[in-house]
């Protein structure tokens, strides 16, 4: 889902044809971005009408498609970047498209996203350490140990964004 929202995201700021968005996900977010998931992906918007497609003619070239975000586009997208469950919580990606995209949400959908990212970081973290514990091999209790201090960074920064949250109220 984190694709879909990233593509709308972009959409939602200014239409753009394919390549252009291709490029403008893959500088804001450094993942490479395939053709076989791009196209595929904004067919479905457009079956939706949450995107509109138009043919821009070029010079002795095909015509290239632009697209552009409807308003069922962008009710889609908040209700993407609002809706952050569970059981998506630890995939950061998914959690990095929603916080990129906080100026789209309001205060109480921030601090809901921020809140369940958290709670699956710390059931995630005493999970870690109860394997960190039990564990003869030094070198697994070491590569554990590394996991955890990402835990730890993870959660700091959670706390600056609730903090910066507090101070938007």
């Amino acid at each position: 889902m984190w694709i879909e929202i990233l593509l709308l995201s972009k959409l939602a700021r200014e239409p753009m044809h394919g390549y252009e968005l291709r490029k403008a996900v893959e500088a804001s977010t450094g993942h490479t971005l395939s053709n076989n998931s791009l196209y595929p992906t904004l067919r479905r918007f457009v079956d939706a009408a949450a995107v509109s497609r138009s043919a821009e003619e070029q010079e002795a070239k095909p015509p290239r498609h632009v697209y552009t975000i409807t308003e069922v586009g962008r009710e889609l997208l908040h209700d993407m970047l609002a809706d952050f469950p569970g059981e998506l919580a630890l995939n950061e990606p998914e959690f990095l498209a929603r916080v990129g995209n906080f100026g789209r949400l309001g205060h109480d959908e921030r601090a809901r996203v921020l809140d369940v990212r958290k709670r699956a970081l710390l059931a995630e973290q005493a999970r870690v350490t109860g394997l960190a514990a039990g564990q003869a091999d030094p070198w697994s209790r070491a590569a554990l140990h590394h996991v955890l201090g990402k835990f730890d960074a993870e959660l700091r920064w959670l706390a600056d964004l609730e903090t910066e949250l507090r101070r938007d109220v």
